[in-house]
């Protein structure tokens, strides 16, 4: 009889030595780039961002994925952090000491990023690697490094590792992994040199060797050193598995590295970004046995991340041996209070990642991680994560179950407010649970199940199948009403735009699509795109046509890839640069007309359906309907929103409401703005 597993907490809850480095149990968080830096510093609000985690538990939390050591490696794109110069070490002393005031490790990785990254910003220097091969993500052809920028980039390395532990960290690790400069002289599909530094692998381990070498020098033995590394590239050409075991003993065996953390694959174009950062379509923890098979070789600590969405999973990936450190970093971003609560028995109350990929992929397109459920992350200057109770109990109505309305719910309930929710539906979600029927993202759905399990136990008055109107809405004697009554879609309003079918409509059951379908994808999101695949599934024989440059033009770089592969896959046809300017019917057929957004040609498709996404129109009825009684007309003061301060006008307790409305119900946006609208209102009520 097999025994039994020992429960999460017994399994996680081991402190780790590393040399002189205790690290108080084997939860972390890999080095990220959330872009919170500022000047090229670590400032309060990178500092916040990893106190609460620390606060929550955390045994190590990692900073500054991609901190740079050189000029030649600019860490303005993306709001990086600079350990090029000693005024990094301040700020570096600074944030030691918020996290450790809770017990917790910190760590930063170090890099020079050689050809990934482009050389038109900051300092407008060529970018540098092993060889002068392109790379395809950054779109760039690197210098070949000759010997003094070998030279230079070593001793950039020892020098930033100084500052490192001058600035009160526990240590530091380096990064050759998505094609950084390490790994762009171990890869034979990047390295042709033939001087001493290319040819075998053992030449090819020589610059990275060198610049361990340096740093060991410059620190000494019992500072922490790790090396994050892939352990296969998956890429024809590129670093196998033996390849990469061979690296890290060898590192280990000489004593450069304290411990090594392994991932899955390389990140030198869009597909491989995707798989390297893996979303809701990958099974969880897809590449623990990279890491697995290091650790049978190696006699370091070995770490891993990628999709470790779940205690139970971290507890069995340590508990059997595969790891000895395993890293929750987007699951942090949902929770990072995710520790605390496993150590105090409330794992029911853990908000569990679902793998949207929407933190990652705002940062590819220029802007800051956050989190598409948990409004709180990255702003706990502003935004608790957990609220206090309010000075004084107020009676709260919320028309709506989707995303905003349940979050406006638990944030008055853990406020102490006595709260009633309406939800016309029989169940709740909103647009998630029709989003949730698209394929590979169902997980969408644990955002709703987290919501509606946290509102029950706050004792929120969940009334499902009941549609609010002014009568029953003021039948409750409310202080305060908030409507996050959604949206509905948006049909268009071009001739002939009530033959065709929604998006909605088709995920629903509403429409069975049969035959040949165009799918029209007017607004570059996820759902066009996610409706194909849906219909194409189901035997349908599906186009998809856009007004953009590409199809799903507005998503980001962990989902975007995953769309385009399903529909290769699937054989939709993908017609770009064309707007759908009128349908008209030709017998039981439909005709839609495109016209090309560039030379204003049109031509003409006969299917047999028709099928649009154009984002929603605000379910506003009810809004107009209670807004002429409400004390303050439904209008929300900005300005106290933004800054953190209670709406001017509160029920006074002789009569009357309050009236606000969030999310779709203002204006067609997404799940973290429905969530983000209900939380910071909420937060002062």
């Amino acid at each position: 009889m097999r025994p039994l597993m020992p429960s999460p907490a017994e399994t996680l809850l081991r402190p780790l030595q590393i040399k002189r480095l205790t690290i108080r149990n084997r939860v972390m968080s890999t080095s990220h780039a959330p872009g919170y830096g500022s000047d090229g510093k670590p400032k309060e609000r990178y500092q916040l961002y990893h106190e609460e985690k620390a606060r929550g538990g955390i045994g190590l939390t990692m900073f500054g994925g991609s901190s740079s050591v050189a000029v030649d490696s600019p860490a303005a794109p993306w709001n990086q952090i600079s350990v090029a110069d000693d005024s990094v070490i301040p700020f570096f002393r600074e944030f030691a000491e918020r996290v450790h005031r809770h017990g917790a490790a910190l760590m930063i990785q170090l890099t020079h990023m050689g050809r990934r990254t482009r050389w038109d910003t900051e300092n407008w220097l060529p970018t540098l690697s092993a060889s002068p091969a392109r790379e395809p993500a950054h779109r760039n052809t690197p210098k070949e490094m000759e010997d003094f920028d070998v030279r230079r980039v070593i001793a950039a390395f020892a020098a930033a590792a100084r500052r490192c532990k001058l600035g009160g960290l526990d240590g530091c690790e380096l990064s050759a992994a998505h094609g950084h400069l390490l790994d762009q002289f171990w890869s034979p599909s990047v390295n042709t040199r033939t001087d001493k530094y290319g040819g075998s692998l053992e030449n090819r381990m020589r610059f990275g060797i060198e610049v361990f070498e340096a740093v060991r020098a410059e620190v000494g033995d019992d500072y922490v050193v790790g090396l994050r590394m892939s352990g296969d590239e998956l890429l024809e050409g590129g670093l196998t598995h033996e390849d990469c075991v061979a690296i890290a003993r060898t590192y280990a065996e000489r004593g450069l590295i304290d411990f090594v953390n392994i991932l899955g694959g390389q990140a030198r174009d869009h597909m491989a970004h995707a798989v390297s950062l893996p979303n809701m379509a990958f099974p969880v923890a897809p590449f623990l046995a990279l890491a697995s098979g290091i650790k049978r070789e190696v006699g370091i600590p070995v770490f891993h991340a990628q999709r470790v969405t779940d205690l139970a999973t971290a507890a069995r990936a340590v508990e059997e041996g595969h790891v000895d450190m395993v890293a929750m970093t987007r699951a942090h971003i949902a929770d990072p209070h995710l520790v605390r609560k496993m150590m105090e028995g409330r794992l029911d109350e853990v908000r569990q990642c679902v793998g949207a990929g929407y933190c990652i992929d705002r940062i590819y397109t220029g802007g800051d991680a956050l989190c598409i459920q948990n409004a709180a992350t990255g702003r706990e200057a502003t935004m608790p994560h957990v609220h206090p109770k309010a000075p004084r109990r107020r009676r709260v109505v919320v028309v709506g179950g989707g995303p905003g309305g349940l979050e406006a719910a638990r944030v008055c309930a853990e406020r102490g407010h006595e709260v009633v929710l309406f939800e016309k539906a029989a169940a709740a979600g909103g647009q998630i649970a029709i989003a949730a029927k698209a394929t590979w993202r169902e997980a969408l759905t644990g955002i709703t199940r987290w919501l509606v399990q946290r509102v029950t136990a706050l004792g929120v008055d969940l009334r499902l199948g009941v549609e609010a109107t002014r009568e029953l809405i003021e039948a409750q004697a409310p202080d305060v009403v908030i409507l996050a009554t959604g949206g509905r879609p948006d049909r268009g309003a071009f001739p002939g735009a009530d033959l065709a079918a929604t998006t909605w409509e088709v995920l629903t059951g509403t429409v069975e699509p049969t035959g040949t379908v165009l799918m029209y994808d007017g607004t570059g999101l996820h759902h066009a795109a996610s409706c194909a695949e849906f219909m194409a599934r189901r035997g349908a024989l599906v186009e998809i046509a856009t007004p953009d440059r590409m199809v799903a033009e507005e998503v980001g770089t962990t989902n975007q890839p995953i769309h385009l592969r399903e529909l290769y896959r699937l054989g939709v046809i993908m017609t770009t640069n064309q707007r759908l300017i009128e349908i008209y019917p030709e017998g039981n057929r439909r005709v839609a007309v495109l016209r090309n957004e560039y030379t204003h040609e049109e031509e003409e498709r006969l299917v047999d359906q028709i099928v649009v996404e154009l984002g929603t129109l605000p379910n506003d009825a009810l809004y107009f309907d209670v807004k002429e009684h409400s004390l303050n007309r439904g209008e929300i003061d900005l300005d106290c929103l933004i800054a953190g301060r209670p709406q001017p006008v509160q029920a006074n307790g002789h009569g009357g409401y309050a009236l606000y409305r969030i999310g779709d119900a203002v204006s067609g946006r997404n799940i973290h703005a429905a969530i983000y609208d209900a939380a910071r209102l909420c937060r002062d009520i």
